[in-house]
């Protein structure tokens, strides 16, 4: 057990000096790591929330507007069924999640419910995906030819569970392109998402990218009557009057003729002429050609730019603009063109989410975590180091430089991996710094063992380091499988950054402990030769 092979003591060396190299970032003055390739000077670990301050929101999916707006969807449908099906109806109303209607032929009743249960998808468990056998609507009929078409409960619970999660990688992607690092996103509950960025001491300007849907459609403007006469009276049934940023009212028709989901690419940038900002955007192909099609069939008429029910620009459609792009302006300023710019690339969110909670974490609180963290871990390591000299002296200082290679790799391996460090982080690595210790004394304590039972120092040591490898190993293998789960089941950031760590130091404890102390004593055996064990 003592003999280790140049290829194997070089290869514990390499290790040790990539785990150093790897740690150097998080130490070295901001000066240094200027002059230092990116690759490598941004190699580090990221402080949390509770470290370096940041902002902290929690988001609700509005259920409600959700269910309003399936009703709206589904009304649309029952329209579109009846209508290719040369079925006439009156009074098509939405009265909260049902869809009701009169038939003008009741002996189309049974034809019209068929149809209409075409509609009807099966609802998703969260199981795999599969099927749970409800759906997600439901038609009946009563007297005269009416015809009641109802949302199920399931099924609304199928679309906010599915709104939540599209909700989730929507912010991610909106948060990444503010280009922040780490961001915490996790769904909490049935309807609410946690959003935790560290760094980042501007909550109003996150709340509002975050809160925006971002739903963007191209529809042309209605010329039947003017705004003033549609809001006197009543707007024609396919039209929608809405407002502009401005306060101005547009009448608008309801069809989309192209959606914010066609588009591929939207940056901020400046007209040409005015130096004003705006927002230039490109199509895909399917996108590029209904917007073709669209404008070379209303040249010379103006259309809409709506975004989540407000006109942001109606200008006139001069000539066909046939290259699958555009521009978007209208009196923005530089940072609302960029943040234009970031919900359209990230996509509409499929609800609208309201603010439930939000704090800024200031960096002087992080400072003052951090401060006490490592009062905590130069107490913890100075206690150890003074029980590990007293107790088992040379074997107790070797086994401290073990210790501290430990503690580098931690923090190579959670740079290396990208982690972010927080808190309960530094509880788990003081945690591991117990443990790595406890796995030396476990080892020190068999080797005095042997030696009592009348074994020579080297047939100690070998048989001490021989004995205490199951017991090393059934140590931390249980601890691990803790860990694990604690990763797998901690909803939270803080408890899986927690676990995170300490599945890390266990890790890098089993290695340092008995691999890398194992190495030093060896060295120390082939250059002394003892006689006598030096604990």
């Amino acid at each position: 057990m003592l003999h280790f092979s140049r290829f194997k003591s070089a290869t514990i060396l390499a290790i040790v000096l990539a785990g150093v190299l790897l740690a150097l970032p998080n130490i070295l003055p901001q000066s240094v790591l200027q002059r230092l390739p990116a690759w490598y000077a941004n190699t580090h670990v990221t402080l949390g929330l509770d470290l370096q301050g940041g902002s902290h929101i929690l988001l609700e999916v509005d259920e409600s507007a959700l269910r309003h707006e399936r009703a709206e969807q589904l009304r649309d449908d029952v329209r579109k069924v009846l209508r290719d099906s040369r079925i006439g109806y009156r009074n098509l109303v939405v009265r909260d999640t049902t869809v009701s209607l009169v038939l003008r032929n009741p002996e189309d009743t049974s034809k019209a419910v068929a149809e209409l249960r075409k509609l009807a998808t099966p609802v998703s468990s969260t199981l795999m995906g599969s099927a749970s056998g409800e759906m997600d609507l439901t038609v009946s009929s009563g007297s005269e030819g009416a015809i009641s078409v109802q949302l199920t409960a399931a099924g609304l619970d199928a679309r906010v569970r599915s709104a939540v999660q599209q909700s989730i990688e929507i912010i991610r992607r909106r948060i990444d392109q503010l280009g922040t690092v780490e961001p915490n996103i996790q769904r909490q509950g049935a309807s609410r998402i946690l959003v935790q960025v560290p760094g980042l001491q501007d909550p109003q300007r996150l709340k509002a990218l975050l809160g925006q849907t971002a739903k963007l459609s191209f529809r042309m403007l209605d010329q039947s009557m003017s705004p003033e006469q549609a809001a006197a009276g009543r707007p024609p049934p396919d039209s929608d009057l809405l407002l502009g940023q401005d306060g101005r009212p547009y009448l608008v028709e309801k069809q989309v003729r192209v959606s914010g989901e066609d588009l591929v690419d939207a940056q901020p940038g400046y007209d040409p002429t005015t130096s004003e900002p705006l927002v230039t955007f490109r199509f895909n192909s399917n996108g590029a050609r209904r917007f073709a099609a669209t404008t070379q069939e209303a040249v010379g008429r103006p259309f809409a730019i709506v975004l989540d029910n407000q006109v942001i620009s109606a200008p006139v459609i001069r000539e066909p603009i046939l290259g699958g792009s555009g521009q978007i302006s209208g009196s923005f300023t530089v940072q609302e063109a960029n943040d234009l710019a970031i919900l359209l690339r990230a996509g509409a969110l499929p609800a609208p989410l309201v603010v439930v909670e939000e704090r800024t974490v200031g960096p002087s609180l992080g400072a003052d975590s951090i401060e006490a963290g490592k009062v905590a871990a130069y107490v913890a390591s100075g206690l150890v180091a003074v029980f590990m000299i007293a107790v088992y002296g040379f074997f107790g200082f070797l086994a401290l430089i073990a210790l501290a290679v430990h503690v580098t790799l931690m923090f190579s391996l959670q740079s290396l991996l990208g982690a972010t460090l927080t808190l309960p982080g530094i509880a788990g690595v003081i945690l591991t710094i117990g443990m790595a210790v406890d796995s030396n004394v476990v080892i020190f304590e068999r080797i005095r063992d042997e030696a009592r039972e009348g074994r020579s120092a080297i047939s100690a040591i070998d048989k001490g380091f021989t004995n205490a490898l199951g017991t090393v190993l059934d140590a931390n293998i249980t601890s691990l499988v803790t860990a694990l789960i604690l990763f797998l089941m901690g909803g939270s950031g803080p408890v899986r950054g927690f676990a995170v760590t300490f599945i890390l130091g266990i890790i890098t404890t089993v290695f340092t402990a008995y691999t890398f102390t194992r190495l030093m004593i060896a060295w120390w055996v082939r250059w002394r030769r003892p006689t006598d064990l030096p604990i």
